[in-house]
This record gives C-alpha cells, structure tokens and sequence, in this order.
C-alpha cells in the first residue's frame, strides 16, 4: 500500500494494550489476565470547523495534537479500568459495563486529556527556561546561546525523565505496546501478512510518533527563539509560553515533513533525533504484546469497513 494511503492510521500504547486510529474510528485492544482481549470502539464524531482547521498548515498540528490527547485520555480510562479491575481480582465488585461511557463522562475525560497536556508543555516549557537563566545568566551575552543551554537543559530533562519512570513495570511494559504498535504500523505500511512472526521481524522505531515531535518542539523552539528578543526571566517565559502554539504548529509540520523523506537517501538522517529518543519510549515486545496489537488494528479496520460500508 502506498504511503499516502496507510500514514491515515496512528496508534498509542495504553495499559496493557493498544490504540488504533482510523478515518472514522478509535479502537482499543487490552489484554486480560485470563489472556482474552477485550475491546473498546468510539466512532469519530465530525465537527466541521475542526475538519477545516486540520487542512491548515501550522494550525492542524495545534488542532490535532490537541484532539489526538482528548481521543487519548478516554482510551488510557479505558485501559486504566480494565488494569485496576484486574488487580482488584475479584475482592470487590466489578462493574459490568466498561466500555459504555456517557457523554459527560467523555467530555470529562477529553477535558482532563487536553488541560495535562497544557499543564505537561506549559511546565517542560517553563523550567527549562528558568533553571537556564539562573545558572547562566552572567556567563553568556549572546542570547542564541542561552536559547541553545535551554534547549540542552530541555533535552536532559526529558530524556532523564522518560529513563526513570521506564524503569517502572507498569511504564516498561507501556513501552512494549509502544513498540508493538509500530511493529504492526510497519509491517502493514510493508504490505505483508500481519501475523506475529512477520511482524516481529520490523522495528520498534516509527518515524511518524510522539516520540520524535518531543524532540522537534525543542529543536524548532530553540530557532524561533532566537528571533525574539526578551529582558529578564518573567519576559523570557512569558515569551516561551506565549510562542508554544507556533512551536507546536511548526514541530508538526517539520515531522511530516521528515516523514516523507525517511525512504531518500541523505535526507532520511533529518528524523534520526527522534528515533533516538524512541529508543527510550519503546522496548522489544513480546509475542502476546504484538498479538493484542495485532487484534486492535485488524478490528479497527473491519470497524472502518462496517461504517463505510452503512455510509454507502
């Protein structure tokens, strides 16, 4: 299949399963101790004006990030509840109905989805900046490179952050299906028969993730700073904040851009950052991991098919 054709689909990690999405529908796959799967389907709803401003550069990034975390937030509920179910193993009452959310409890879910990714970029945003100025306001006048210390400090963070919590084994096992979820994204955009030995044979690493838009946002965040002049620590965050939309905008544009080199020579080395940092946020799963992955993106597609085929 043609790449144009398959980067429609995208996915995410949840506990103990994984996420896939389609043109008209999320689904989820978690495993259960009893080594069934169980499953979770919300068809997209169509907003007009949201459609519209997907279509513009710089502003569709914004907008889907912002509807990629609110979609997100109710799948990782999902799969937080089948996990606390399971642990709970029987000693209290279980509900029996997981996946019918209401739509206040929808809207509650995407809410907090979208205010902790604020919350989350506003403060990975923030500190850098202050911890920079603090430890080498009097040793640089160029503020280029104060932005490129604050952009190192960004980088340190975040990749000691991602080493940390990864040696939780809740988070360890997150990033298997991370890596599980790119195994079957690749062995589909391959064209070969998703089974698991096909699929074990691909990469964990994906050049269309989240992973390497982490990346990015810094990167392009240290080159748009230095247009913009700042005096003192409250002007230069107030700056930094007041900047993330188009950072955010411009980082989206720059991974699809990359994106659509990765197969030419020379310029495929432009998303080699963010694979690298991918090689924190995913692990080596095993055969029961791309299985559940397996069984998420097979069902997605014949949800996709069942709506096509009523629209028609």
């Amino acid at each position: 299949m043609s790449q144009s054709n398959s980067s429609i689909y995208g996915g995410q990690a949840v506990i103990e399963g994984v996420m896939f999405a389609g043109r008209n529908v999320h689904v989820t796959a978690v495993r259960k101790k009893d080594k069934s799967i169980e499953y979770l389907e919300v068809p997209k709803t169509e907003i007009r004006w949201v459609n519209t401003l997907k279509k513009i550069p710089l502003l569709r990034g914004l907008v889907g990030i912002i509807e990629s975390s609110a979609k997100g937030a109710q799948h990782l509920n999902f799969s937080a509840e089948n996990f606390a179910e399971e642990e709970n193993d029987g000693k209290e009452p279980v509900k029996e109905e997981k996946a019918g959310f209401s739509l206040s409890m929808i809207l509650g879910v995407a809410v907090v989805g979208v205010l902790s990714f604020v919350f989350g970029k506003v403060i990975f945003t923030a500190i850098p900046a202050i911890i920079e100025q603090y430890l080498f306001q009097n040793v640089f006048e160029n503020q280029i490179l104060h932005n490129l210390m604050e952009g190192l400090i960004k980088i340190i963070l975040l990749v000691s952050y991602i080493y940390f919590i990864s040696l939780t084994p809740v988070i360890k096992r997150l990033f298997q299906y991370h890596g599980a979820e790119h195994k079957v994204i690749s062995a589909y955009e391959a064209g070969v028969e998703l089974n698991v030995r096909n699929v074990q044979k691909f990469s964990t690493l994906h050049y269309r993730c989240g992973s390497s838009f982490m990346v990015f946002t810094v990167i392009v965040g240290v080159v748009i700073y230095s247009f913009f002049r700042y005096e003192g620590i409250v002007d230069r965050v107030l700056l930094r904040l007041a900047l993330l939309p188009l950072i955010i905008g411009v980082s989206y544009e720059v991974l699809r851009f990359t994106n659509s080199l990765r197969d030419v020579p020379v310029l495929r080395y432009l998303g080699y950052p963010g694979l690298w940092l991918q090689k924190l946020t995913t692990k080596e799963p095993n055969d029961d991991q791309v299985e559940v992955s397996i069984a998420s993106f097979n069902r997605m597609r014949e949800a996709e098919s069942r709506i096509q085929e009523a629209r028609a």
